[in-house]
């Protein structure tokens, strides 16, 4: 099964177009940077709204956390989605704007891997993202939403996240294939290229 989190359109954003295809889309909000669901390829389903339980053979269960500091009055919430299979479990943040809160904490103790924004501005950033790691202490940290070259964001970049960061950092290219028994040992951060 491949799923696709938050597709972009990526000329609205500067960047290059998504080219995915997939069986399955969530969306966590409805902002032109992540609802581009036209530009996943294949017939895949379409998740737009809190779920908790199974969909398509995965295990989920749905967060809604506010986009900003102001409890989400000024950017509304965002869909943040546990995703878990064979053993493996993943938490996408979204844009989430706030500090992790304690049901997340309880619940999400042995994540796999937790895709978590660094950016700021319109999402946490470097230092709230450590106060997330901290908190749920996943095995793999993917950094997401950060400024890359042509974005029209301005949005910090990955490395004010990574300087910070203690944990061991792979630069792991286009895509990683990995399975339960691969995630031991110490901490990492994965940083994916465009």
């Amino acid at each position: 099964m491949t799923v696709v989190l938050d597709p972009h359109d990526g000329k609205s954003i500067g960047i290059t177009p998504l080219s995915a295809t997939a069986d399955l889309v969530f969306v966590s909000h409805d902002h032109f940077d992540h609802n581009a669901v036209r530009f996943v390829h294949g017939s895949p389903k379409v998740v737009r709204e809190p779920v908790t339980g199974k969909i398509d053979g995965l295990n989920v269960r749905t967060y809604v956390l506010p986009h900003d500091t102001s409890g989400g009055s000024r950017r509304g919430v965002v869909f943040c989605f546990r995703i878990a299979m064979d053993g493996l479990s993943l938490l996408h943040l979204s844009d989430v704007g706030v500090l992790p809160p304690r049901e997340v904490v309880a619940k999400e103790q042995n994540l796999s891997v937790l895709l978590i924004p660094v950016g700021g501005v319109f999402t946490i950033g470097p230092q709230e993202a450590l106060e997330w790691i901290e908190a749920l202490n996943p095995q793999v940290v993917v950094p997401m939403h950060y400024r890359v070259g042509g974005l029209s964001l301005s949005i910090r970049p990955v490395e004010d996240f990574l300087r910070l960061v203690d944990r061991k950092v792979l630069r792991v290219g286009h895509a990683v294939s990995f399975q339960p028994e691969d995630l031991t040992g110490k901490p990492q951060v994965w940083v994916f290229s465009l």
